[in-house]
């Protein structure tokens, strides 16, 4: 537990304007990557604006590793066909977290995260004070494929017994 700094949930909420796979549509499901740990959302069948709203959880070891997610096609008899990727870069995050803040007006935007050449906004991503805790929503522009986005919000969870964020003034 003294390398884990806590978990990270990840709401795989929804596609946009997936690619088109199959005939006329696709069955899409998403892999979520960081380090050796890799979770799947379930498939949705002939959908190219799926909605999972599944929640998936990594242990973070390392504030820097990108997580990495992918979209894929289900196929039955062959490999499954990459659907595009995107990366998630957790650092403004932590940021936030790392400043220490409690007790803000409920949906208080902490921080804005604009999209750029360096990461795989689609659109301002904001950092939330929401009943207790800090949520980012996102929408991650998908690469190497012709569309496609995906929605996503991350939320940290404090584990007893981990190495913690250190905020701000501590040591």
């Amino acid at each position: 537990m003294d390398s884990i700094f806590g978990l990270l949930k990840l709401r795989v909420k929804r596609g946009i304007n997936l690619a088109v796979r199959d005939l006329g549509s696709s069955d899409p499901y998403v892999v979520i990557t960081m380090g050796n740990q890799k979770l799947k959302t379930r498939v949705v069948k002939k959908n190219c604006n799926p909605v999972w709203n599944e929640e998936l959880t990594l242990s973070i070891t390392d504030l820097n590793a990108p997580i990495n997610v992918t979209v894929f096609d289900k196929d039955t008899f062959t490999v499954d066909d990459k659907m595009g990727e995107a990366s998630i870069d957790i650092r403004p995050y932590i940021a936030s977290l790392k400043m220490g803040l409690q007790n803000l007006p409920k949906g208080c935007v902490v921080s804005r995260v604009q999209p750029s050449q360096n990461n795989y906004l689609a659109d301002e991503s904001c950092i939330v004070w929401d009943d207790g805790k800090f949520l980012q929503d996102m929408i991650l522009k998908l690469r190497n494929v012709e569309s496609g986005e995906v929605v996503i919000q991350i939320e940290w969870i404090s584990l007893p017994g981990c190495r913690g964020l250190e905020t701000e003034g501590t040591s």
